[in-house]
């Protein structure tokens, strides 16, 4: 009998130890588990009590937790740790467009390889060097850490990506950025060398200064 209290006490922390990851991470993987000791099947029992629910494959969350209109930033930040938000999604979350982009851009290294996800859909670009680590903020967004490009990165990888979303996507970007007062000059002059867009953007930066 003895042991088996000890086995349903040691059950039971394991239970809580779990529960108390989700809450400290917002959402979580399998793998989080290992580092912590906790097996693989406590997600499986926490699921069957419904203390924990399955967000979608291999990520699982508190039931009946707050999701905000980025909730699909924060799935792909627990599953793509080093990609960084950009572009389309990065001008979507600083609130700088009126598009509303149904994959998320996620910018990885040029040598990383591409993750597959059944959901949310991802458009991949790919930046290296300065280009990928410079201007990077982090945010959390329902629990979750997320690398989003700055306000300032942002508009400037519209310009070197302008090809993909268009000119006036930019454009649009950089207007409202200035006009709501949320970079500086120097800053969006900085980024404009580190995309290589500086004599690209010139002209439009002029214009506003």
């Amino acid at each position: 009998m003895p042991e088996k209290c000890n086995s349903m006490q040691g059950m039971d922390t394991t239970a809580e130890r779990l529960i108390d990851l989700v809450r400290n991470q917002g959402l979580i993987r399998p793998r989080d588990l290992a580092p912590l000791g906790i097996p693989r099947v406590a997600l499986t029992r926490a699921v069957r009590r419904g203390e924990l629910e399955r967000i979608g494959r291999g990520l699982y969350g508190l039931p009946g937790r707050p999701v905000s209109a980025h909730g699909a930033l924060a799935e792909v930040a627990r599953r793509v740790p080093k990609g960084v938000v950009c572009l389309l999604s990065a001008l979507r979350f600083h609130g700088l467009t009126t598009q509303v982009p149904f994959e998320v851009w996620l910018a990885i290294d040029n040598k990383a390889i591409v993750p597959k996800l059944d959901y949310p859909p991802l458009r991949i670009v790919r930046f290296s060097g300065a280009a990928l680590t410079e201007g990077v903020e982090e945010h959390v967004v329902d629990g979750v850490a997320v690398r989003v490009t700055g306000v300032a990165k942002t508009v400037a990888d519209c310009f070197k990506y302008r090809n993909k979303i268009g000119l006036d996507v930019a454009l649009e970007a950089l207007r409202e950025a200035w006009r709501e007062k949320r970079m500086t000059s120097d800053d969006l002059w900085r980024y404009a060398k580190v995309c290589r867009v500086a004599n690209v953007m010139r002209p439009y930066m002029e214009s506003l200064i």
